[in-house]
């Protein structure tokens, strides 16, 4: 286990493979864990680091530190810590948040974004996240894969304060607008089946920046990278080998990519 100290408490992570950094962060159910099947496929080519965030997994519970704009500042100053300059994050449901927020704080740090699981606004959230217990959340969203029992283990150590803040947060948030004014390359991902966070309507994935782009997975849940692991790996190793700047737009989409009319 790999502990940082960062302002007197302990963050974990886990890091993989070698050449450019790239940062994964866990969503509201689990912890870096379940990461592990896609920092194998990507620490080939990339130096995979994956994060527990404020209140999750082996990080410290520091409920002052639950918001979305403290778990993106832990992001930075991890960062600093371990020397990383330029960076590209995939994060997933509250990671996929804490990226969007980490980019408006610290625009010329990230390359490129990969946000599965994203609730373009508040009501595109299940309220039941807010307020099941942790175990029963896990039960909801995994599914019987055996990848998925490491999210179903670790689920239990988060502190369902942190959840909740988090997620209290976002009607606090205009996230469409920041995604508007978002210029760093972007791809979202959704399971076409994902019971926690809506897809986002045709007349809205149609206003986005050209900055983006939009994938469902038709196999997929809530975890796409554990439904549909060698679509969702190949679909990453494709995002990140397209050059600095460049839109997701402009992959070369196979048939599977191409944007769903629905």
């Amino acid at each position: 286990m790999s502990i940082v100290t960062l302002e007197g408490d302990f963050i974990h992570y886990e890091v993989l493979g070698r050449g450019r950094p790239l940062i994964f962060l866990h969503g509201w159910v689990g912890s870096w864990r379940y990461w592990i099947p896609t920092m194998q496929a990507a620490s080939i080519s990339f130096r995979t680091y994956a994060i527990d965030l404020w209140g999750f997994g082996d990080t410290v519970k520091r409920s002052e530190k639950y918001n979305i704009d403290q778990q993106a500042s832990l992001v930075n100053s991890f960062m600093d810590e371990m020397g990383i300059g330029k960076i590209a994050i995939v994060g997933h449901g509250l990671g996929a948040v804490v990226a969007l927020s980490f980019v408006q704080l610290y625009p010329n740090i990230v390359d490129r974004l990969m946000l599965t699981g994203f609730p373009m606004q508040s009501s595109a959230i299940n309220p039941r996240l807010k307020s099941a217990p942790v175990t029963e959340l896990a039960d909801w969203l995994l599914g019987k894969v055996p990848a998925a029992e490491a999210a179903r283990i670790e689920a239990p150590k988060a502190d369902v304060q942190a959840i909740r803040v988090s997620l209290e947060m976002l009607d606090e948030l205009n996230i469409v607008d920041l995604v508007m004014g978002m210029t760093t390359p972007c791809l979202f991902v959704y399971g076409q089946s994902d019971p926690a966070v809506e897809i986002p309507s045709i007349e809205l994935s149609a206003t986005l920046p050209e900055s983006t782009h939009q994938v469902v997975f038709e196999a997929s849940g809530h975890f796409p990278m554990l439904d549909e692991p060698t679509k969702y790996n190949r679909l990453l190793a494709d995002f990140l080998a397209l050059q600095s700047g460049e839109s997701p737009r402009d992959l070369q989409l196979k048939e599977e990519w191409k944007r769903r009319i629905r």
